[in-house]
């Protein structure tokens, strides 16, 4: 496959390795890679290891994702050993034409890290063309006075190979008239001329068949052969002559058809027929002849067809001026085109990455430009620029070759994508550019945390509210695209104990919306606090806290408690006593009442529901104080009754209501026996109850009178005589009260025990005797307490009546029929 280095031996293979192994850690230095191959060598066709050559590990090549970039593609590369491979077909003469050295330069594309690498491929000649003669007959005419030596040109074969395989060697005929010698083109092209070597006689033989052979020098040689026939014409002895044997001349190539090239002039010495000269092109190709016309006559070269200095630069074209006597005269014409500018340069995109990541470094390569111009010297030479200002540049890194890099940091969410016209201007005059859109799209990166919409969050909800009802709903944004701007949210935090934050609250992780677990209660939570986190989906995720104050607001769902007066053991209300004298606005009592809401609801006024004397008493509104509101008067009870009732500022408002019996009394003593009279409260349920009680204690009286009968003579045979001290006229019998009034209730009928104390014994024994509830009346005894009663009848049954002090309590018992 021929050598793959440019530089022969092991010092050049030593050198090439070195630039390899520099080009990895500085690619802008990197050289081009050089291979020889052969023309026309098959598909598939392996002309080196390309990866190995580049110092690119096999299993990296799938990353890398090494290719040929170019228009016309005539290699490509393996991906499983990274050999460089033929893909297209290979003709040297086609691709470079009459060229002495074809080589085709290319730019492989790598990518992770993005880069350029050059590739040189010489493309060798075979000898895959022999030599051809337009014509197989040749038809020459030369008079029979030619002299001896005088030459004719022959037609020449075209051999479409160069160098060594291109046409090297003419061969005629062994004759004895004529000879062959060969001579070279400035161009290095072969041609042949026909010698006369010795003298010609029509009369003896007017034609003469020769055999013109044309040989290449490839290996092996390739020939063709035309028929020259020499037509012997009488006597014309002055042939024509050309005024210059080469003829040059310079045109540019956008000269239009029709233009005057050059004029060629040969003259005769010859008079009449045989001084007519006339014109014609030889030895040239047919399609220079539809470049350039020869006006057979005037000699004058004219523009045939359009001029392409890209597609070639100089012609060489050989002339024939003949006389009318068949005589000929050769002279040779160099065109040399001057390149125009009349191409812009092209602009190519070697990389197929329409995306940058918007955290993309400094420096990092986007893409890779390549420039082309048709046009030579300073009409080819490029200069590409971006128009505009952007976060890139172009730096370039060889001759029409450029890197796109980024100059600027880049932000997706201010600037999605860019829209870059590349511009490339060549040096001619005038300049002529190209211009070439490209759209750069900002792959987005995670980099931006979820952001709410507030700073903090306070709602209020009511109590009572329903278990899982919405009571707030908090929002965050997030810039970024797909995932790294999918928010979902949680509750990182709370004052609320964490295993009793998820029966109060959750949240949905979708929409941010905060649902209440249970009914709260404001009279137990008031208010409670979170932390709420709003989490992204990149990686890394990023994420942001906020604050979310629960107030719970108070609802009248708790109706007032009185604390005062309070209701005894059995329900029934207690009484206070006023002074007969009081005078209006005497402090009588105090009603005391709480209420567990808050707020207004929990603002309290009291009301005079029922009152056994109107106007007797007020009732302080706000402050539950209840004064005397003029002066007891002789018509007055001296038991009196309120119905109070407490209302709360709720709506609807709830209330409670209770009851104060109040007396009029100077001392205690006066109380007792007016409230022993006192009938018991009416109870609304209890009218049915009674009179069951009347039927039942009408069939039981007989019983009951025969029982209190006997126990009556019984404990008058047993009983001292100061045992019924207490019965006696100077005796003292108070009948009692309870602390707290009785309520009887349903079917319940109340009994006391009698407490007896004699007045005028500074040492006084207590009995209590059991009285049987049908034969007594409801009597409440005055005592101290209760428990000193009942230890003072068991333990200690002698007291001081010093020690006796005389208060508003009783002891009852209930008796249930």
């Amino acid at each position: 496959m021929g050598n793959r280095w440019g530089p022969q031996g092991r010092e050049g293979r030593r050198r090439m390795s070195f630039l390899l192994f520099l080009s990895l850690f500085c690619p802008a230095l990197s050289e081009s890679i050089r291979y020889t191959i052969p023309e026309e060598l098959a598909r598939g066709s392996r002309v080196g290891n390309l990866a190995k050559d580049l110092g690119i590990a096999v299993h990296d090549l799938p990353t890398r994702n090494l290719r040929v970039s170019g228009e016309k593609k005539f290699f490509t590369v393996s991906t499983k050993n990274g050999d460089l491979l033929v893909s297209d077909h290979i003709d040297r003469e086609q691709i470079c034409g009459k060229k002495s050295t074809c080589v085709l330069e290319f730019e492989m594309v790598a990518e992770k890290p993005l880069n350029f690498f050059h590739i040189t491929v010489v493309i060798q000649d075979v000898n895959d063309n022999p030599p051809t003669f337009s014509r197989n007959i040749t038809e020459l005419e030369i008079s029979e006075l030619a002299l001896t030596g005088a030459t004719f040109a022959l037609e020449s074969a075209q051999d479409s190979d160069v160098g060594i395989n291109s046409l090297q060697q003419y061969y005629l005929s062994p004759d004895p008239h004529f000879s062959l010698i060969q001579k070279e083109n400035l161009d290095g092209s072969r041609y042949a001329e026909l010698v006369v070597k010795a003298p010609l006689d029509r009369e003896e033989q007017s034609y003469h068949h020769l055999v013109l052979t044309a040989v290449d020098g490839g290996e092996p040689a390739r020939s063709c052969t035309t028929q020259i026939t020499v037509v012997v014409a009488d006597e014309n002895d002055n042939p024509p002559v050309f005024t210059q044997d080469i003829y040059r001349v310079s045109v540019q190539e956008n000269l239009q058809v029709g233009s005057s090239v050059l004029r060629v002039m040969a003259t005769d010495l010859d008079e009449g027929i045989n001084a007519e000269i006339t014109y014609a092109f030889i030895n040239t190709d047919k399609a220079v002849t539809q470049l350039f016309k020869l006006d057979s006559k005037t000699g004058e070269v004219t523009i045939g067809g359009g001029l392409d200095f890209e597609e070639r630069e100089s012609y060489t074209i050989g002339v024939e001026a003949k006389d009318g006597g068949r005589h000929t005269a050769h002279c040779k014409i160099q065109i040399d085109i001057l390149d125009e500018n009349d191409n812009a340069p092209e602009i190519t995109l070697d990389s197929e990455s329409k995306y940058v990541q918007e955290d993309a470094q400094l420096g990092t390569v986007v893409a890779l430009i390549k420039t082309y111009d048709l046009d030579s010297d300073f009409n080819g030479e490029i200069l590409c620029q971006l128009n505009g200002k952007f976060p890139f540049k172009i730096v370039q890194d060889r001759k029409n070759t450029y890197k796109l890099v980024t100059d600027g940091a880049l932000d997706r969410e201010q600037s999605p994508e860019y829209n870059i016209t590349l511009t490339a201007t060549d040096r001619g005059r005038p300049p002529l550019s190209s211009s070439r859109s490209v759209i750069l799209k900002v792959a987005d990166v995670n980099d931006n945390a979820p952001v709410f919409q507030q700073s903090s969050y306070v709602v209020h909800v009511a109590e009572n509210n329903p278990p899982g009802a919405s009571i707030a709903q908090v929002s965050a944004s997030d810039p970024d695209l797909g995932p790294n701007g999918h928010v979902s949210y949680s509750i990182v935090a709370s004052d609320l104990e964490p295993r009793a934050l998820s029966s109060y609250v959750s949240v949905s992780a979708q929409s941010g919306v905060v649902f209440a677990q249970r009914a709260f209660d404001h009279e137990q939570l008031r208010a409670f606090e979170l932390t709420l986190q709003a989490r992204d989906q990149g990686s890394p995720a990023l994420s942001a806290n906020v604050s979310l104050r629960v107030l719970v607001g108070d609802r009248n769902d708790n109706a007032p408690r009185v604390l005062y007066p309070a209701l005894g053991p059995d329900g029934s209300a207690l009484f206070d006593t006023v002074p007969r004298a009081a005078q209006p606005g005497y402090l009588v009592t105090k009603v005391v009442a709480v209420d567990a809401d808050s707020g207004h609801n929990a603002w309290l006024s009291y009301h005079v529901l029922q009152a056994s004397e109107p106007g007797l008493f007020s009732l302080g509104l706000r402050t539950g104080e209840v004064r005397t509101a003029r002066a007891l008067g002789d018509r007055d009870a001296a038991r009196q009754r309120l119905l109070v009732a407490v209302r709360d500022g709720g709506q609807p408002p709830l209330s409670a209501t209770a009851t104060l019996l109040l007396v009029f009394a100077d001392s205690l003593q006066e109380v007792l026996p007016d409230l022993s009279e006192r009938p018991a409260p009416a109870d609304p349920q209890a009218e049915l109850q009674f009179y069951l009680v009347v039927a039942l204690a009408l069939i039981s009286v007989l019983f009951l009178l025969a029982v209190i009968l006997a126990v009556a003579l019984s404990l008058r045979r047993s009983s001292s005589s100061t045992s019924w001290s207490c019965f006696q006229p100077g005796g003292v019998c108070s009948k009692t009260v309870p602390g707290v009034l009785p309520n009887y209730c349903e079917g319940t009928l109340p009994y006391s025990y009698n407490l007896c104390a004699a007045s005028h014994s500074s040492k006084t024994e207590f009995k209590l005797l059991n009285v049987n509830p049908a034969h007594a009346p409801v009597q409440d005894l005055l005592c101290n307490e209760v428990s000193w009663f009942e230890g003072a009848s068991s333990d200690n049954p002698k007291m001081t009546s010093d020690s006796l002090d005389l208060k508003q309590v009783s002891y009852f018992k209930p008796f249930l029929p």
